[in-house]
Parts: structure tokens; sequence; C-alpha cells
């Protein structure tokens, strides 16, 4: 049975913004056009990731066979502590690679794309007739963060709330569609002597920013924190100051128990895989562990996914999936023509089944002849990515590194009752301008 690789970074960061395609001005895509292209077809990924170059080497050696002929494929590794800086070393150069791990920090790729340097694959996937390789949920996430399909989604992962199903039977409890049903349901559990929720505070607060994050699109609507990063909009305006206090509300709740800020993401995931918590919010990266006999001793079959709830009178909707796309891939703009095109087009086609097969990683493709002894609970989340048309970013997704990681240090105080909403909102609000 195929068990599915925990592979996506937990503390995902993401760009915006784009450049006009064509744009030689700038040194800008060239959508594959005419020109040949580069003779090689090197990529430059971080050390601690191995899934992609493993799936791109065999690729090289199958499905892509005639398109290694053209442009050997061949990689290069630097460590992810500086994977950034290296990035920025070679763009000041006018040196990216053919392909290239996406820069982790949403300034940086805004620099790359603006200066013309990666291309936009949009173009080249239609004219390849591989635009409908990549689902659209995931093709909808990368738009988002980069202001077009400026990279492949080599992951594509969905977040929600998991669930246990016997806790949930047991307690009467139906699987809610609102977050006042959703604080109902917590307040049960709580009451019932169940801890509702689990959260790894030891690490960070992302796993409580994703709630902030998606009450806001819930509650004000899927262009909420773009508005904020478009100068329009304000986090310590009083609609998105609602956002921090509706989740500050499960600290006062206990709703993670007497002391979150001592659990990691290991401990997280034992809670709620040993039925300690009822809850636990987390992307489907997870599958991994929940496939996993020797981690879930609730069951597989026990274990349910719920959306995040709709806001009562919100501007969005449940079926606006909150999703990232891992560690996606880029292309630099560089001498692109026809041998690159054609890797872009043979990769969107033949990924998808074969880092599924190989390495048992979902990603944002299409797959044809998915492997048949899927677990139950990954082929559900597949049909739920299938079934998603678009998709809403995470709370930090456009922020500044700095507005990141301010916002994510402050989360435990958040649901601790050390500053109140109003305050986190203005402490992420100046982290982010200045």
């Amino acid at each position: 049975m195929i068990a599915v690789a925990a592979a996506a970074s937990l503390t995902l960061s993401a760009c915006s913004s784009s450049s006009s395609s064509g744009d030689t001005a700038s040194g800008g895509s060239t959508g594959g056009g005419s020109a040949p292209g580069s003779s090689k077809f090197e990529f430059l990924g971080q050390t601690e990731n191995t899934t992609i170059d493993a799936t791109l080497t065999a690729l090289s050696t199958g499905a892509c066979s005639a398109e290694n002929d053209a442009a050997p494929y061949s990689h290069q590794t630097a460590p992810g502590a500086s994977f950034d800086q290296k990035l920025q070393l070679l763009a000041g150069q006018d040196a990216l690679p053919q392909v290239l791990m996406a820069a982790g920090t949403p300034a940086l790729n805004k620099q790359f794309i603006e200066a013309g340097q990666l291309e936009d694959l949009g173009p080249v996937l239609e004219e390849a007739g591989a635009a409908e390789s990549v689902l659209p949920a995931a093709r909808s996430t990368v738009e988002a963060l980069y202001g077009g399909f400026y990279a492949l989604p080599t992951e594509f992962n969905i977040e929600g709330i998991w669930y246990n199903k016997q806790i949930f039977a047991d307690n009467g409890i139906e699987v809610p569609d609102t977050w006042d049903g959703f604080i109902d349901a917590v307040k049960r559990l709580d009451a019932a002597g169940v801890q509702p929720l689990t959260t790894p505070g030891k690490d960070n607060g992302w796993n409580i920013t994703r709630l902030i994050g998606g009450y806001i699109f819930r509650d004000l609507g899927p262009d909420a924190l773009q508005k904020v990063a478009d100068g329009q909009a304000e986090l310590t305006d009083p609609e998105y100051v609602k956002a921090a206090d509706a989740v500050a509300e499960l600290g006062e709740l206990q709703a993670y128990g007497p002391a979150p800020s001592s659990i990691d993401y290991n401990g997280a995931m034992n809670q709620f895989l040993t039925g300690e918590a009822a809850m636990l919010y987390m992307g489907s990266w997870a599958l991994g562990n929940f496939n996993d006999p020797a981690q879930n001793k609730i069951g597989a079959d026990n274990i349910g996914f719920m959306p995040f709830p709709n806001v009562t009178g919100g501007a969005g909707s449940i079926d606006q999936v909150p999703a990232n796309v891992g560690v996606p891939i880029a292309f630099g703009a560089k001498d692109f023509g026809t041998t690159n095109a054609d890797w872009v087009a043979c990769i969107a086609k033949n990924y998808g089944g074969t880092v599924l097969e190989n390495e048992g990683v979902v990603s944002g493709f299409t797959i044809d002849n998915p492997p048949a002894d899927l677990p139950a609970l990954t082929q559900s989340v597949q049909e739920t990515m299938a079934d998603a048309e678009t998709s809403v970013l995470w709370f930090e997704a456009l922020f500044t590194a700095k507005g990141t990681t301010v916002s994510q240090n402050n989360a435990i105080p958040l649901i601790s009752g050390q500053i109140d909403g109003k305050q986190f909102m203005e402490l992420v609000q100046s982290a982010n301008a200045s």
C-alpha cells in the first residue's frame, strides 16, 4: 500500500504579482515561441528535498526521455537555510537555471517575476495542449500566489479540520458547517471531558494563524488579504480584528488543552492519532501519518475531513478550499524556448502519476491512471481536490518575511490571553509595513 509522504513545508510562504508575458524589454517570457531553447535542463533544488529530483530523474529516463535527449536533465542543490540567498545571487547575475524550486518568500519571487526572469507557463501549457493537466484549484492557488501561472504545483495540499468520527458520534455532534456550529462542538466536547483540538504550538503559531486567515476569507471574501497586500485595507480594520478575536475565543475555551505551547508537530499528531484530541487543523500532507498504522491508533476509517466552516452572513464560501502548493518549481525565462517548453508540457502530463506511484506525494496535476492500492482516505482527498474549482491562501501568504515571523510568534500569546485580537493585528500590520 502506498503511504503518502509528508512532503510539504509547514511554514509556507509564497509570492504574488506578475510581469507582462512577452515583455522583451524587461527580459520577459517568451511563451515558448520558435526559439530552440537551452541544450540542457538543469534543476536547482534544496538539499533537503529529494522528491522533486527523484521524480524528474524518473521522468528523464521514462515518459520524458525524448525531451531529455534534446535537453539532458541534471541537478544541483543548495541548503534550504540559504536557498533564497542563492537564488538572489544567481538572479543578480541573470543566471537563474532552467528549472528551480521557487523562492520561499513573497518579496523575492515578486522581484524575479517583475524583472522578467521567470517564465509565464500559462501560454506554454496552452500551446502544448497540456493546460488541463493542472487541477483547477491548484492553478487557482498558483495564480493567487504569483499573479499568473509562474510555477508548476509539484505538491498540492488542501487544508481543513480533521476529526475523530467516533468521538463525534459518541457525543452526538454533527459535522459543523458554520463557525458558530464549530464553537458549539468545541464547547460540547470540553463539557464531556474531551480535548477539542490540538496544535503544534511549540514549533510556532502557524497552525493558529491558519484559522485567522480561514475566518477572514469566509467572512470578508477570497480577496480580503489581497486587499491588505494592495493597501486597500489594513489588518487593524475592525472587520479583520474580528477574525483574530474569534480565534482567541478558542483559547478562552481551553480548546487546545492546558499547555499548547509545549506540544510540537509530532506531539500534536500523536494526540490526534491516539484519540486524545478530537480535531486537528492540518493539510493533506498529513495523509502519510494517517495512513501509517504504526502512528494511527484510531484507524484511518475513523478520520473525517471538514472544510473550514462558513461564517454566518460572510462573503466567502465553504467551497473555496484553503490550499497550498508546497514546493512549486519555476522556470527561468532566459533562453527559454522549444526544448524548455517541451519539458514543461511533459512534466505537466506525467509528473502527477509518477510522484504518487514512486514517492506517495499528492501533486497538483491530473492523473489518468491512479495506483489501484491508494488508501481510501487518500482517494477521498484526491476527489475533493479534483472537484474544487477555486482555492484561498493562508494568512501569511502575501506578507513580508518579517510580517510572517511576527504573526506566527504571536499566535500562542493570542490564544493564551496575553494579547487580544486588536493587539495581535497591530503587531502584524506594523511588521508588514516596516
